[in-house]
């Protein structure tokens, strides 16, 4: 193809982009390194409830186009993902005519952010959820270095979103380059209004509640209408659930906690404050299931610096899966009190039937690290031989 042609594809292209962004009256997009998927679907149902045709789009622990109904259909890819999926999302809203656009954002590296966020999407609203270590090797990792990828988002003439804790001084700076406006929610916003109106038939953290909701708000909804949407949200499949079940012989009562999707040592530790709360939980022992990949050795090196330093004081015993599980345990050097154990199968219920033969009591078994492969394998698992628990 000669570059004449390369250049008129190219300007095609572009001038398609544009129309479609054009016919696209709110564009809302979400990033941060936890909690874009479950942020994309608060905002979505806020604006359902609301009157609003809304698609949605979450790349999390599935891909999923949620329609103005709320009927979801999962991405199927055939490679690996790749920010041009923004394109058909763009172009699947603009033939079903919908009035918002919410889409979490996939790219991890500067620039990929860059061009998803500024070059395709255009987004009138950013949420940036919160600035954690993770994808390493694209972000860096001090958290300065984290906030700067994620300022590349920031595009001209928009309103962002984050927790008054999550800010950087680089996301203003940006924002004010570029004539954007810049919100800080902070911690206590609406802790009454939350406090005596969620009623969810899921967990969901208040932080993610707190954003979405005054997003909402900024946005005119009135918050009992956007707290009503909420509550008919169907959760994220990466969501925090916990399940219970008697496993072994004889039977021994179990809680089952996928926390996979928070991946990180740092998210891990947030939720793990969580479920010390519960009265429920109190009593028993706490089971790390980490689970680990063959891509992912960034986290793997979180991980082993996490539990080296004692960063998981509660876990009595730890149990490795994965492509690193080895290597991890043998690099690890804990006290002689720790007892860490590799399972070798990949089947979900050959892997429970190990872990249920070799403990005694009742124990809190808890899923972390990483939800793509066995994970995400385990929690089907659970769902089926598991009854749901409240948190």
């Amino acid at each position: 193809m000669s570059v004449s042609l390369v250049i008129i594809y190219l300007l095609v292209e572009r001038i398609s982009l544009s129309r479609r962004i054009r016919a696209l009256p709110l564009r809302i997009c979400v990033t941060g390194t936890r909690g874009k998927s479950s942020v994309t679907r608060l905002i979505a149902a806020c604006l359902r409830e609301a009157g609003y045709s809304v698609l949605a789009k979450t790349t999390g622990s599935k891909p999923i186009i949620i329609f103005p109904g709320g009927e979801e259909k999962e991405i199927k890819r055939r490679g690996s993902p790749s920010i041009l999926e923004g394109k058909k999302i763009l172009k699947i809203g603009v033939k079903l005519k919908v009035q918002a656009l919410v889409s979490e954002l996939m790219g991890v590296h500067p620039e990929r952010s860059f061009i998803e966020s500024v070059e395709m999407f255009k987004p009138h609203i950013l949420v940036i959820t919160n600035v954690r270590p993770d994808h390493l090797a694209q972000m860096g990792t001090a958290r300065d270095n984290i906030a700067r990828c994620l300022a590349t988002s920031i595009t001209r003439n928009i309103t962002v979103f984050l927790p008054q804790d999550e800010f950087f001084p680089v996301f203003q700076e940006r924002a004010e380059s570029l004539n954007s406006r810049v919100i800080q929610v902070r911690g206590d916003y609406l802790a009454e209004h939350l406090r005596l109106k969620q009623e969810f038939p899921f967990y969901e953290f208040e932080e993610n509640i707190r954003l979405s909701l005054t997003v909402a708000e900024f946005l005119g909804i009135d918050k009992n209408v956007a707290l009503r949407g909420m509550e008919k949200l169907k959760p994220d499949f990466g969501s925090l659930k916990i399940w219970t079940a008697d496993l072994g012989e004889p039977p021994r009562h179990f809680y089952l906690v996928s926390a996979f999707a928070a991946n990180d040592p740092e998210s891990t530790r947030y939720v793990l404050s969580r479920l010390k709360k519960m009265k429920s939980l109190k009593a028993s022992k706490i089971i790390c299931l980490l689970s680990l990949r063959r891509d992912r050795g960034d986290r793997t090196f979180q991980w082993l610096k996490a539990l080296q330093e004692g960063a998981f004081p509660e876990f009595r015993k730890l149990l490795f899966i994965g492509d690193h599980a080895r290597v991890l345990k043998s690099k690890l050097r804990l006290n002689r009190n720790m007892k860490v154990f590799v399972l070798k199968d990949n089947n979900p219920q050959k892997i429970m039937e190990e872990i249920s033969g070799t403990l005694e009591e009742e124990n809190v078994l808890v899923g972390l690290g990483n939800m793509g492969g066995i994970g995400e394998k385990l929690v089907k698992y659970w769902e089926n031989i598991g009854r749901p628990h409240d948190f």
